[in-house]
């Protein structure tokens, strides 16, 4: 297959992936696309190229959106952040932070926003210096301590290790780097590939144990259920549950928070015709509709928000959401609550 260079004229919106370090400093670095409605008469006054310009933008802004800042999130950066303090003069058996939920709970968003607040704190307390403060990687599924080490490397942007290289030459070289690039917080996410009832998982539990050892930092694990995905079995398992403490993210209740995060993501709509406090007034809707999962919310409104300006109806209405599909798993645990049972929310 052919690959065609981009035209250089073209801005290309992609977001690279946040498991290399170019992605990663972009994700911190980035600020968050902003955008002011247009006042009417300036609309009215737009050609039709501008005004196929000025929706384009908005489109861009709205598959964005924001980052709501949940309770979830504000307990994992403040428990991360507190066991990096803890851990910045001990020399061995370093706490460490789980991060545990359903599938689609907000796990690696919150993960993130802790990586992206401690990298920010250092790069402002050291502008000058050069360091890689955070690094993200992902457990590799069925994988070996040689794709793990091959994951840090690949964040680094490493040459490729020689076919005979094994784990421990790209691990010691891996080590050598980050702990010179003053690594002080490593986040794995995907920990639920990590089965230690297997003996893959068990290889694989060592060379993270490695890492630890070797790596003045902070370790963060996410992953699926991690309590029941066998991360804990045996004695390598007592072994991490001793040094890692723990939080949950799951589904938001029907209360005040689930109301504020609508309200948050209303606020930061950019339609014409939108009346304010509409979506709030549709929180148990969306509530029944998504199950309580962030994912889920965040999904029918920005893809909402789209259809009504590719429409042009500028509003998200109860029509609009009903039509809009999520994912299958929440489609088939939340049908769309019939109308009648609407009354109020």
């Amino acid at each position: 297959m052919v690959v065609t260079a981009p035209d250089p004229g073209i801005i290309d919106d992609r977001r690279i992936p946040t498991t290399t370090l170019t992605g990663w400093r972009q994700f911190v670095h980035d600020d968050p696309v902003t955008l002011d409605l247009l006042p009417a008469a300036d609309l009215a006054g737009l050609d039709a190229a501008s005004r196929a310009g000025y929706d384009e933008a908005r489109v861009k802004y709205h598959s964005e959106l924001i980052v709501v800042e949940t309770s979830a999130v504000r307990d994992v950066i403040r428990q991360g952040r507190l066991l990096s303090l803890l851990n910045q003069r001990e020399v061995s058996a370093r706490r460490g932070l789980i991060v545990s939920g359903a599938a689609a709970t907000g796990k690696s968003t919150a993960i993130k926003q802790l990586g992206r607040t401690h990298e920010m704190l250092i790069r402002n307390r050291y502008p000058a210096a050069d360091r890689i403060p955070v690094v993200y990687v992902t457990a590799p599924p069925k994988g070996s301590p040689k794709k793990l080490a091959t994951q840090f490397a690949h964040f680094l942007g490493m040459p490729p290790f020689r076919s005979r290289a094994n784990e421990m030459d790209i691990a010691t070289t891996v080590c050598d780097v980050l702990t010179e690039a003053r690594t002080d917080l490593v986040i794995v996410d995907e920990i639920h590939n990590v089965n230690l009832a297997t003996s893959a998982g068990e290889d694989l539990s060592d060379h993270l144990k490695y890492f630890t050892e070797h790596l003045p930092a902070t370790f963060v694990f996410a992953g699926i259920n991690v309590e029941s995905s066998g991360l804990f079995t045996g004695v390598r398992g007592q072994q991490i549950a001793a040094r890692f403490v723990m939080t949950r993210t799951g589904k938001f209740p029907y209360r005040d928070e689930w109301r504020a995060m609508i309200a948050a993501m209303e606020q930061a709509l950019r339609l014409h015709n939108h009346e304010p406090g509409s979506l709030v007034s549709h929180a148990r809707y969306l509530h029944q509709r998504t199950g309580g999962l962030i994912s889920s919310l965040s999904h029918i409104i920005r893809a909402s928000a789209i259809h009504a300006i590719a429409e042009q109806t500028e509003q998200i209405t109860r029509d609009l959401m009903d039509a809009i599909v999520v994912d299958h798993a929440t489609e088939s645990a939340a049908p769309k609550p019939p109308r009648q049972r609407q009354a109020g929310t």
